[in-house]
């Protein structure tokens, strides 16, 4: 029989353009635009989908992938209630759901980077990026560089070989599951 998905059907949703959300995360209110993709989850069970691949969802400044706190839905899109409810909406449907982690970089605004701007060589985060060092620069000219997703220095490269990323992530995957 096999593992669940290697049987099963995905439908791959991009929630931010999907919904419309705006580039930029500039709002402070959250809007509850996920609650416009449960009629999509009719249209894909009847196409004979079996399953989700959504993200990505969490805190962002921008496009996604620039992670602001991996513990909230992107306030463009909702909340953590406009999920859980996507997703029991989804196991009513017998349809997995499956998030994008987007667990090799974060956004220059999420906390860890930031500590670093403020702390430089006294943050207790400095090994959580590859390749930091003090001695360079990028052009955001914080005075210290960093290994980027393909030189995009918005996306700063989590170092997953430091055993802190490793728990924080393992705490956020548990988070995960257990609230949705």
């Amino acid at each position: 029989m096999g593992k669940w998905y290697e049987n099963a059907v995905f439908y791959h949703m991009y929630p931010l353009g999907m919904l419309g959300a705006p580039n930029v995360n500039e709002q402070t209110e959250v809007e509850h635009r996920m609650r416009k993709l449960i009629p999509w989850v009719d249209h894909v069970k009847e196409i004979g989908v079996t399953a989700i691949y959504i993200g990505p969802l969490f805190e962002s400044s921008t496009h996604g992938y620039d992670t602001r706190d991996y513990k909230l839905v992107d306030r463009r899109l909702g909340d953590n209630q406009d999920f859980k409810e996507f997703v029991e909406y989804c196991h009513k449907n017998e349809i997995k759901v499956v998030v994008d982690g987007v667990f090799n970089h974060t956004g220059r605004e999420f906390w860890a980077f930031q500590d670093i701007q403020k702390n430089r060589e006294g943050s207790p985060y400095c090994g959580w990026y590859q390749e930091l060092n003090f001695q360079g620069n990028t052009h955001y000219n914080d005075g210290f560089w960093y290994k980027a997703w393909r030189n995009c220095f918005e996306l700063a490269n989590l170092n997953l070989h430091d055993g802190g990323v490793r728990e924080y992530l393992f705490d956020v995957i548990r988070f995960w599951i257990h609230e949705f």
